[in-house]
């Protein structure tokens, strides 16, 4: 079982779901500010506004959810495509492809959520790649005669 892609890329795909659905929450709670400090930064958060130009002035709040959003669908979108391709049993030459394209794209990711994030997207991101890492070096090599 071990020695199977599909294992690993299963988990994967349970992990990027996963991921998404915890991090989609981010989206719809509020943080609340434990003292007078955090409360003071979360004002700025919420009301002031850069000017990047263009007739935008997003606040630091409308940043953090529109990066927030966008590493839920990302973590969606590979889960789906994954799952998908893993449902119809598409051949391990074109999985082998898929699959790099996932180590490659979440491993940048897990490498921005070490250096920029905490515990928790680390840990979840990293059991991505991990797995997706597993699957590429355990999936057989099927030479194609043309």
């Amino acid at each position: 079982m071990l020695r199977r892609y599909t294992f690993w890329l299963t988990a994967a795909v349970l992990f990027q779901l996963l991921t998404a659905l915890i991090h989609a929450v981010s989206l719809f709670v509020r943080p609340t500010p434990a003292d007078e400090i955090e409360r003071q930064m979360m004002e700025a958060v919420f009301t002031v506004r850069l000017d990047p130009g263009s007739g935008f002035s997003p606040t630091f709040w409308n940043l953090f959810t529109a990066a927030s959003s966008c590493i839920s669908l990302l973590c969606l979108l590979g889960g789906l495509v994954n799952g998908w391709l893993l449902i119809k049993h598409a051949e391990p030459n074109l999985m082998r492809g898929i699959i790099a394209i996932n180590v490659g794209v979440f491993g940048i990711c897990f490498l921005v959520m070490i250096f920029f994030t905490f515990l928790l997207p680390i840990i979840l991101t990293g059991l991505i790649f991990v797995n997706l890492l597993t699957a590429l070096l355990v999936i057989p090599k099927i030479e194609v005669s043309i």
